[in-house]
């Protein structure tokens, strides 16, 4: 799958540059006579988190959620699924959904992407030909996400993503947020789309990835 190789890509070049680094320990010990170094402490347990959805919507209070990972707890399983057609009733339609969420050591990395988005939100038509989100986060850096959004249309009006972070467009009725990205201490979410209504009654995020370490 291309979506695991990209990331896979992250985590092997940042292992090979480790062990580049690392210093030889047979060389190390030559040099100080045979005299071992001290024992290390053991540095303190580091926590994950990372979770990706093709779609998740509450309506009236009633949440529900397209194919969605679960929450990552272990970096060496990583968690993914995906559907070829997904449908939330009455609301929305969609294919090729997919998710994925998974970590290294020192890194986690989620996606989410779905294609030929219908939606329809308090009788407003809004559709896509594409919508896809990513989050990574890697120890001692600052999290980072992006998102690619095509033939985006919001009451059959084209709307342009600039890729800027939180764009916000007030379109036919609805409050819409295009690359929304909620920055923590240790971590990101990324939601590709974010649309609510302005009574606050209806809010779907369509491809959401988060990733904190």
């Amino acid at each position: 799958m291309k979506t695991f190789e990209y990331w896979k890509v992250i985590g092997v070049a940042g292992a090979l540059a480790g062990l580049v680094a690392w210093p030889g320990i047979g060389q190390a010990q030559l040099d100080l006579g045979g005299i071992l170094p001290p024992t290390p402490i053991s540095p303190a347990p580091t926590t994950f988190s990372g979770q990706a959805s093709a779609a998740t919507a509450s309506v009236l209070g009633n949440i529900i959620s397209l194919v969605d990972t679960g929450t990552l707890t272990d970096p060496s399983e990583p968690l993914g699924t995906g559907l070829p057609l997904g449908s939330i009733p009455g609301l929305l339609t969609a294919e090729s959904l997919h998710a994925v969420t998974m970590g290294w050591t020192d890194q986690v990395a989620s996606e989410a992407s779905l294609s030929n988005l219908a939606m329809s939100v308090a009788g407003t038509g809004v559709s896509a030909d594409f919508i896809q989100s990513r989050a990574l986060a890697v120890s001692g850096a600052v999290p980072t996400g992006l998102t690619s959004i095509e033939g985006l249309t919001i009451g059959g009006v084209p709307v342009s993503a600039t890729g800027a972070p939180n764009q916000a467009i007030s379109l036919a009725g609805l409050n819409v947020i295009l690359n929304e990205q909620i920055q923590s201490a240790s971590g990101i979410v990324v939601n590709a789309l974010h649309v609510t209504t302005p009574d606050g009654l209806t809010n779907v995020v369509v491809g959401s990835a988060n990733a904190g370490i």
